[in-house]
């Protein structure tokens, strides 16, 4: 076996796979919506007519690197307006116009929002002495009325207080508008250096596995290598007489990995979409991202579950690395995901999406689910082994783990007190990942990467430890 080459090989195409992302993550590798950004209060109270010579004033401060907008509630005493309205951004320091709009008060809606922007970002503001001046040249009776939040937000201490001013006078209360804006990521920002240290590492843990194996000492990586070379034939035996298995004396065959997640899509879709009124973009194509991710989970883990016991046969008469029977049901599923990716970007250009640079990042999850089921799968076909009663108890928690996951609904819709499930859900990770990319059309953030290798490789790591602990005691429970 050359194993400098496996190992070159190896090198290379880390580095291609450092620049590739280097280009489809683009934007979304140096910036992110910012957590300083300003939510608008909710309105209690209009502030003035905003006639000709009145001015409505609110001093803050945000925590916003890159400054991009701000925008401002209004209410119209439902009548028709006249005039034009002004805002604008100062920086109190230097007294620097930052950004400005005019409209038209006729076009104010009751509860309505105007917005100024900002052509290029602001990098001047953050935790700036801002002032937003409002003004108007309309005429009493025909003028409209910034709205108020009667109590002013809670400030850090290291950021300048709120302060609303009406007319000049010194009010109570915040004004009702908003600020937002994007952040740098720190990990964008070193992006080179992590690469170049991560590529150094794995150079140092190749120089160890190599010297160690020129010693005669033992190694899992060589021996894991050594296994899937010369068992690689029995592998994909393995996997084709699964994938085969699947649609035996089935009409439609292999017709149905393209049509179950369609199928499911159309039912949950007439269901939740009519009945609870989700208000998603795209709704089908959110739908059958979570179908298609998840039904590939569950099918490798049901099939990984009893693929010991299904090799009894062949485990109890001859020598194979019992870790390759879980590893050929994972494959074997995962030749079903390739299949049902069709439908679902079929879906996905009929809905109106079009293909974007994000779509060629599709695969990064697909492969961490796939570790992800594998480490999964190796913790069930061991309990399996010894514990018959696992089958019947996996049907219950993966029934339930389905509905944990937003699958089928958003997010958000979760109380805060159950929001946590989010974070400890795995899955939710590489699903939220998948639709980043095909229904945003962008690149998720770097810590979303982090997210989804820490999960897949911990639960391989954990998988692993479990079947290597519990293999030689197969044979006795067979």
């Amino acid at each position: 076996m050359k194993i400098k080459k496996i190992f070159a090989w190896t090198l290379a195409a880390y580095a291609a796979l450092a620049v590739l992302l280097y280009i489809l993550m683009g934007y979304q590798l140096h910036y992110r919506e910012s957590r300083g950004d300003l939510a608008m209060p909710a309105a209690e109270a209009g502030t003035v007519e905003l006639v000709q010579g009145a001015v409505v004033e609110q001093r803050f401060s945000a925590k916003i690197q890159r400054l991009r907008s701000v925008s401002v509630q209004w209410g119209t005493y439902y009548r028709p307006n006249a005039g034009t309205v002004t805002m604008e951004l100062l920086n109190e320091a230097d007294g620097t116009l930052l950004m400005s709009g005019s409209f038209d008060a006729a076009a104010i809606t009751e509860n309505g929002t105007t917005e100024i922007r900002s052509e290029e970002p602001i990098e001047t503001a953050y935790l700036a002495p801002l002032l937003l001046r409002v003004t108007a040249d309309s005429q009493p009776g025909s003028a409209v009325s910034p709205m108020m939040c009667l109590t002013a937000p809670g400030q850090d201490e290291d950021s300048p207080p709120f302060a609303l001013t009406l007319n000049g006078a010194p009010t109570d209360g915040v004004l009702c508008f908003s600020a937002s804006g994007e952040d740098y990521i720190w990990t964008g920002l070193h992006y080179w250096q992590f690469a170049a240290g991560f590529g150094l590492l794995l150079a140092l843990a190749e120089l160890f596995i190599w010297n160690r194996y020129k010693k005669g000492k033992h190694s899992y990586v060589i021996n894991a290598l050594t296994a899937l070379e010369k068992y690689g034939f029995l592998i994909r035996q393995l996997v084709s007489r699964d994938f085969k298995l699947k649609y035996k004396r089935s009409i439609l065959g292999v017709f149905w990995s393209f049509l179950n997640p369609l199928l499911t899509m159309a039912v949950q879709y007439a269901v939740f979409s009519s009945l609870f009124r989700f208000d998603i973009p795209y709704y089908p194509v959110y739908l059958i991202t979570g179908i298609v991710l998840f039904n590939f989970f569950t099918e490798a883990s049901n099939m990984s579950l009893m693929s010991i016991l299904g090799n009894a046969g062949l485990i109890t008469k001859v020598y194979v690395p019992k870790y390759i029977y879980p590893l050929t049901r994972v494959l074997s599923s995962l030749v079903n995901l390739m299949i049902s990716l069709i439908p679902l970007l079929l879906v996905a250009l009929f809905s109106g999406l079009l293909p974007t640079k994000a779509w060629l990042l599709l695969p990064f999850p697909l492969l961490c689910l796939a570790v992800f089921s594998l480490g999964f799968g190796l913790i069930l076909a061991s309990a399996m082994v010894f514990f018959r009663d696992v089958q019947f108890l996996w049907g219950v928690l993966s029934m339930i783990w389905m509905y944990l996951t937003p699958v089928f609904y958003p997010a958000s819709i979760l109380p805060e007190n159950v929001v946590w499930v989010l974070d400890v859900n795995p899955l939710y990770y590489f699903i939220s990942f998948a639709r980043s990319c095909v229904i945003n059309g962008v690149s998720p953030e770097p810590m979303a990467y982090v997210q989804c290798v820490g999960v897949a490789l911990l639960m391989l790591l954990l998988g692993a430890l479990v079947f290597y602990k519990t293999q030689d005691k197969f044979v006795l429970y067979l």
